[in-house]
């Protein structure tokens, strides 16, 4: 089981033209990923890697039936190119795009209100369901099909975590990079209610960080509910400097929001495993998903 995508997803590519469109759109069809076809204005008509071209998302949807769509478009046009994807109804659009301007992403969640699609990103790797469907730019040659949900905003952890749960042989049900951005799509809470549903994910692992506030919200909805599955947390950024931007845009601990101790401290408080750090991940699922009536709910946050 998935969540997010599955192997009735059928993918475009917005931006399928250029030289990483180009190139993700390859690797996601060798791996299996189901891609119907491309948007480029201007090119529609023509054909890419095989592949139809369309002029917009609204004709490629009505032409091949896709449900997904691959944002990989520049960041001055990204947000043109988001709610072009909602508009159009498309159930599931990533965008891979980073520092697309905040003010064009105040756009896009207005365009979200009260519609159909599920925005991955921007800034995100993306979604993954081993050996189901890819739609972004992360890595595979360590993800195995299995029980671990994970949920993230850094690429580089979840490979981490994706090669640590795949050796332990826990493998991943669906992997979700929500975005690196101040203003993105889904959240820790609308993935984690997704993963509470999936009969297929056992466990799963959230990666957070310093800067805004999805930590905190994940951690309202833990307390609020009875989860049922091991939730295991891993909130780096514990020694950065307060007020300095760190790596990207979304990652800004300034104007006295919480430290990353403080963020575990709240997802500890709502339920949640705390791991220290990243190799404390794999054992403290492993101790959850052996015992689950006595796995332990709090745990020290080193």
């Amino acid at each position: 089981m998935s969540v997010l995508v599955g192997t009735d997803t059928k993918l475009i590519v917005q931006g399928m033209t250029g030289r990483a469109g180009t190139f993700y759109t390859d690797l996601a069809t060798r791996y299996g990923t189901r891609v119907v076809g491309g948007v480029r204005p201007g090119k529609g008509g023509a054909r890419h890697l095989g592949l139809p071209l369309f002029n917009t998302v609204a004709e490629a949807v009505t032409e091949t039936g896709a449900n997904a769509s691959l944002v990989m478009v520049p960041p001055h046009n990204a947000a043109a190119a988001m709610i072009e994807a909602i508009e159009a109804e498309i159930g599931v659009a990533v965008c891979v795009t980073e520092r697309v301007p905040v003010l064009d992403m105040l756009r896009v969640k207005s365009a979200l209100q009260g519609g159909y699609t599920e925005l991955v990103g921007p800034n995100s790797q993306g979604v993954l369901a081993p050996d189901i469907c890819k739609i972004g730019v992360m890595s595979t040659s360590d993800a195995k099909q299995g029980i671990v949900g994970i949920v993230s905003r850094s690429a580089s952890l979840t490979s981490e975590i994706v090669a640590q749960t795949s050796a332990a042989g826990f493998g991943q049900s669906t992997t979700i990079g929500v975005g690196g951005d101040p203003i993105h799509g889904i959240g820790f809470r609308r993935c984690l209610d997704l993963f509470r549903k999936d009969d297929g994910t056992k466990a799963v692992v959230l990666i957070g960080e310093i800067g805004g506030s999805e930590e905190e919200e994940a951690a309202e909805y833990l307390a609020s509910i009875d989860y049922g599955k091991p939730v295991v947390s891993l909130v780096v950024g514990r020694h950065a400097p307060r007020e300095r931007r760190m790596g990207h845009a979304g990652t800004l601990e300034i104007f006295r929001s919480a430290t990353a101790t403080e963020k575990a401290k709240r997802l500890q408080a709502a339920g949640s495993i705390i791991a220290s750090n990243v190799n404390d991940v794999v054992p403290a699922l492993r101790e959850a998903l052996a015992s689950p009536a006595d796995r332990p709910l709090r745990r020290h946050v080193g």
